[in-house]
């Protein structure tokens, strides 16, 4: 189940780049954002893992990136977390991923949700200004979202005809992955959030979704709430490793 989610993964944000490497993906995205710029240990390997990891050091660094690993209990091989901590790498972002069973008896969208499977500029920029996403990142994330390869759901929550929150379905197999749920600041802690992810839910389960996952920092608290509020409980928990230098 862990490889398989974090196979969505990495399909529901395709990185700028990416090179297998003896059983490991690693990913290269100009720097925007961990997921997109990481190595990925989720399939078995034979060669030498001390060498493996200096290989690693070295491609990033060509890149001008920092060398970052991705771990779960099911990244192989298991000593490699141990390894990494020994060499000086960090943690960093440690977080969670959430499931939940779908609910498929009512899939009747809410009349201020509009959704697309094509990236508009206009939900792009009000994405981006939600998220505090830099100018310089918006072509960066453009390109990634474009290149989804399953079916994706680009929601916009409206009130007044004003836009107020954005938010990104994922659809693979009969999972629904949910990711950069936003609601401006200024609608925040009203309920918004939580009518954006059911609406999202409903079109998973109109296209024929049982599940749904998605990936919440351990340090955010209101997040974890609201999720859990709507029934996702913890599947598994993964967490960044980061050379310190």
């Amino acid at each position: 189940m862990i490889r398989t989610l974090e196979e969505y993964s990495l399909n529901a944000l395709p990185a700028l780049q990416t090179m297998l490497y003896d059983g490991w993906v690693l990913r290269f995205g100009k720097g925007y954002t961990k997921r997109a710029n990481c190595v990925n240990p989720i399939y078995s390997s034979i060669q030498d893992l001390s060498l493996k990891i200096q290989h690693c050091e070295q491609l990033y660094s060509e890149k001008n990136l920092e060398t970052i690993f991705k771990i779960t209990s099911a990244s192989i091989p298991n000593s490699l977390d141990s390894l990494l901590e020994e060499r000086g790498y960090q943690i960093a972002s440690p977080a969670s991923v959430l499931g939940l069973i779908l609910n498929q008896s009512n899939q009747t969208i809410d009349e201020n949700i509009t959704y697309s499977s094509t990236i508009t500029e206009e939900w792009l920029t009000f994405f981006c200004q939600f998220n505090h996403i830099a100018e310089h990142n918006k072509l960066v994330l453009q390109y990634m979202l474009e290149n989804i390869i399953p079916h994706k759901y680009i929601v916009s929550l409206k009130l007044d005809s004003k836009t107020i929150g954005c938010g990104l379905g994922v659809l693979q197999d009969e999972y629904i992955g949910l990711y950069d749920i936003v609601i401006d600041d200024a609608y925040r802690n009203q309920g918004y959030g939580k009518k954006l992810i059911a609406n999202i839910l409903k079109l998973g389960a109109k296209a024929g979704a049982k599940q749904s996952y998605l990936q919440v920092l351990q340090k955010n608290t209101p997040a974890i709430k609201l999720y859990t509020s709507l029934g996702y409980k913890e599947i598994y928990q993964y967490w960044y490793r980061i050379k310190n230098t």
